[in-house]
């Protein structure tokens, strides 16, 4: 159980951890952007979805590695095992759209649950950052 905490706590750290830098490159770079203010906004929604993405594939990753090694669990359903069934599991994970097709069972569900808060977080963060960078871009012309 505490190797369980542990890992999963790693896990969290380094989502987190990527999505502040990738959110702080941004900060920096779009300023200096030679492009209309509209389109500074665009490049801070695709960067924000690429950090997301990222942060999916470092859940899926840990699924399909806890999958494969018999001590964490397994999960069931509609999974092959395979890394793009990890990915799409991680998917719905951290939208917390779980669609339901999926299920985990033993430790692996710890993690399942911190990614649906992760995710829900990470996500407010984003919607957070391009608010303010509207705030910042946007002028009434």
């Amino acid at each position: 159980m505490i190797l369980s905490f542990i890992f999963n706590a790693f896990i969290v750290a380094l989502v987190v951890m990527l999505h502040y830098e990738l959110l702080y490159q941004m900060t920096l770079f779009i300023p200096k952007c030679r492009l209309p203010d509209r389109f500074r906004i665009v490049l801070g929604v695709f960067g924000t979805m690429i950090a997301h993405v990222i942060e999916v594939w470092v859940f899926a990753l840990a699924y399909y590695w806890m999958h494969n090694d018999t001590n964490w669990g397994k999960i069931e359903g509609n999974y092959n095992g395979s890394l793009i069934d990890s990915v799409y599991f991680s998917l719905t994970t951290f939208t917390t759209l779980g669609f339901g097709d999926i299920e985990p069972h033993g430790e692996l569900r710890f993690l399942v649950g911190i990614e649906a808060v992760t995710g829900l977080v990470l996500i407010t963060w984003s919607a957070s950052f391009l608010y303010l960078e509207m705030q910042r871009f946007w002028k009434d012309n």
